[in-house]
Protein backbone atom coordinates (compact mmCIF):
# COMPACT_ATOMS: atom_id res chain seq x y z
CA UNK A 1 0.00 0.00 0.00
CA UNK A 2 1.31 3.33 -0.70
CA UNK A 3 0.10 6.10 1.86
CA UNK A 4 0.94 9.24 1.75
CA UNK A 5 0.39 11.97 4.35
CA UNK A 6 -0.97 15.57 4.09
CA UNK A 7 -1.43 18.46 7.00
CA UNK A 8 -5.22 18.63 7.57
CA UNK A 9 -6.25 22.21 6.50
CA UNK A 10 -9.67 24.01 7.31
CA UNK A 11 -10.70 23.95 3.22
CA UNK A 12 -10.06 20.39 4.03
CA UNK A 13 -12.46 19.82 7.25
CA UNK A 14 -15.05 18.08 5.70
CA UNK A 15 -12.55 15.12 5.56
CA UNK A 16 -12.71 14.93 9.79
CA UNK A 17 -17.07 15.30 9.57
CA UNK A 18 -16.83 12.26 6.94
CA UNK A 19 -14.19 10.00 9.00
CA UNK A 20 -15.85 10.99 12.35
CA UNK A 21 -18.40 8.31 12.44
CA UNK A 22 -15.19 6.06 12.30
CA UNK A 23 -13.64 7.65 15.76
CA UNK A 24 -14.72 6.40 18.56
CA UNK A 25 -16.78 8.89 20.28
CA UNK A 26 -20.39 9.15 22.66
CA UNK A 27 -20.86 12.32 21.78
CA UNK A 28 -23.42 12.23 19.01
CA UNK A 29 -22.31 15.82 18.52
CA UNK A 30 -20.22 15.92 15.51
CA UNK A 31 -20.40 19.80 14.57
CA UNK A 32 -17.92 20.29 17.58
CA UNK A 33 -15.66 18.01 17.22
CA UNK A 34 -15.46 18.78 13.00
CA UNK A 35 -17.24 22.28 12.22
CA UNK A 36 -14.90 25.18 11.63
CA UNK A 37 -11.87 22.97 11.82
CA UNK A 38 -9.17 24.86 11.21
CA UNK A 39 -10.15 28.28 11.79
CA UNK A 40 -8.55 28.60 15.13
CA UNK A 41 -4.64 28.10 15.71
CA UNK A 42 -5.33 25.56 17.90
CA UNK A 43 -6.55 22.91 15.58
CA UNK A 44 -4.05 20.40 14.09
CA UNK A 45 -4.95 17.90 11.94
CA UNK A 46 -3.18 14.80 9.61
CA UNK A 47 -4.83 12.81 6.93
CA UNK A 48 -3.96 10.19 4.92
CA UNK A 49 -3.80 9.16 1.21
CA UNK A 50 -3.77 5.43 0.79
CA UNK A 51 -3.65 4.58 -3.34
CA UNK A 52 -5.20 7.74 -3.68
CA UNK A 53 -8.10 7.49 -1.16
CA UNK A 54 -8.90 8.81 1.98
CA UNK A 55 -7.93 6.30 4.52
CA UNK A 56 -8.00 7.92 7.53
CA UNK A 57 -7.21 11.14 9.55
CA UNK A 58 -6.05 12.43 13.16
CA UNK A 59 -7.08 15.82 14.37
CA UNK A 60 -7.00 17.77 17.75
CA UNK A 61 -8.61 20.41 18.98
CA UNK A 62 -8.29 22.74 22.30
CA UNK A 63 -12.06 23.00 23.77
CA UNK A 64 -13.42 24.35 27.04
CA UNK A 65 -15.37 23.51 29.72
CA UNK A 66 -18.79 24.78 28.45
CA UNK A 67 -17.87 22.39 25.26
CA UNK A 68 -18.78 19.39 26.69
CA UNK A 69 -16.42 16.91 25.30
CA UNK A 70 -15.85 13.65 26.81
CA UNK A 71 -12.08 13.23 26.43
CA UNK A 72 -11.78 17.07 28.18
CA UNK A 73 -8.89 17.47 30.97
CA UNK A 74 -8.39 21.36 31.20
CA UNK A 75 -8.29 24.57 29.39
CA UNK A 76 -4.34 23.63 27.73
CA UNK A 77 -5.08 19.72 26.87
CA UNK A 78 -6.31 19.58 23.43
CA UNK A 79 -8.75 16.61 22.48
CA UNK A 80 -7.40 13.93 19.89
CA UNK A 81 -10.21 12.29 17.39
CA UNK A 82 -8.66 9.65 15.51
CA UNK A 83 -10.01 7.71 12.38
CA UNK A 84 -9.27 5.08 10.27
CA UNK A 85 -11.97 3.80 7.25
CA UNK A 86 -13.12 0.10 8.82
CA UNK A 87 -11.31 -1.29 5.51
CA UNK A 88 -7.84 0.01 6.11
CA UNK A 89 -7.60 -1.11 9.75
CA UNK A 90 -4.39 -3.17 10.41
CA UNK A 91 -2.28 -1.66 7.77
CA UNK A 92 -0.13 0.57 10.22
CA UNK A 93 -2.06 3.83 8.80
CA UNK A 94 -3.18 5.04 11.96
CA UNK A 95 0.44 4.67 13.44
CA UNK A 96 1.80 6.30 10.54
CA UNK A 97 -0.42 9.59 11.28
CA UNK A 98 -0.47 9.37 14.87
CA UNK A 99 3.51 9.48 14.99
CA UNK A 100 4.04 12.72 12.79
CA UNK A 101 0.78 14.13 14.60
CA UNK A 102 2.23 13.95 17.78
CA UNK A 103 5.68 15.37 16.75
CA UNK A 104 3.69 18.23 15.44
CA UNK A 105 1.58 18.68 18.55
CA UNK A 106 5.02 18.34 20.42
CA UNK A 107 5.69 21.53 19.28
CA UNK A 108 2.30 23.76 20.56
CA UNK A 109 1.36 21.38 23.31
CA UNK A 110 2.49 19.78 26.15
CA UNK A 111 0.26 17.44 26.28
CA UNK A 112 -2.80 15.38 24.46
CA UNK A 113 -6.04 13.64 25.95
CA UNK A 114 -8.22 10.77 23.86
CA UNK A 115 -11.07 9.33 24.63
CA UNK A 116 -10.83 4.97 24.43
CA UNK A 117 -12.23 1.82 25.06
CA UNK A 118 -10.92 -1.54 25.97
CA UNK A 119 -10.42 -2.27 22.15
CA UNK A 120 -8.19 0.82 21.55
CA UNK A 121 -6.30 1.25 24.72
CA UNK A 122 -3.21 -0.84 23.75
CA UNK A 123 -2.74 0.94 20.25
CA UNK A 124 -2.37 4.47 22.68
CA UNK A 125 -0.73 2.73 25.51
CA UNK A 126 2.34 1.77 22.65
CA UNK A 127 1.79 5.39 21.72
CA UNK A 128 3.07 6.41 25.32
CA UNK A 129 -0.52 7.31 26.53
CA UNK A 130 -1.79 6.54 30.06
CA UNK A 131 -5.42 6.04 31.48
CA UNK A 132 -7.10 8.74 33.49
CA UNK A 133 -9.10 6.43 35.81
CA UNK A 134 -7.73 3.35 37.22
CA UNK A 135 -11.56 1.81 37.00
CA UNK A 136 -11.75 -1.41 35.02
CA UNK A 137 -15.75 -0.86 34.64
CA UNK A 138 -15.72 1.95 32.76
CA UNK A 139 -16.33 1.06 28.43
CA UNK A 140 -15.22 4.33 27.50
CA UNK A 141 -12.27 6.53 29.36
CA UNK A 142 -10.15 9.35 28.70
CA UNK A 143 -6.27 8.33 28.07
CA UNK A 144 -3.32 11.30 28.27
CA UNK A 145 0.27 11.63 26.20
CA UNK A 146 2.53 14.27 27.75
CA UNK A 147 4.63 15.09 24.80
CA UNK A 148 8.53 15.55 24.72
CA UNK A 149 9.11 18.84 22.23
CA UNK A 150 12.09 17.69 19.91
CA UNK A 151 12.28 18.20 16.39
CA UNK A 152 10.19 17.57 13.75
CA UNK A 153 10.73 15.39 10.73
CA UNK A 154 8.44 15.74 7.92
CA UNK A 155 8.11 13.13 5.62
CA UNK A 156 9.17 14.66 1.87
CA UNK A 157 7.14 14.75 -1.21
CA UNK A 158 10.17 16.27 -3.40
CA UNK A 159 9.15 19.47 -2.53
CA UNK A 160 11.32 22.30 -1.95
CA UNK A 161 10.12 25.36 -0.21
CA UNK A 162 13.82 26.89 -1.29
CA UNK A 163 13.03 26.69 -5.06
CA UNK A 164 10.74 28.83 -7.18
CA UNK A 165 8.46 27.05 -9.08
CA UNK A 166 9.05 26.98 -12.90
Amino acid sequence: MNTTLFFLRSSEQKIAHNLFPYALSIDSNTDIYTMAYGLKNTDLGIYSLTNNVVSGAAWIRLFNESDGVAAYVDNVTPVLTLAILPDMRGNGIGTLIMNQLLQEAAVVYEKISVLSNKDSESFYQKLGFFSLDDSESKDVFTMVKKLEKKAVIRPTDGYDPRRWMD
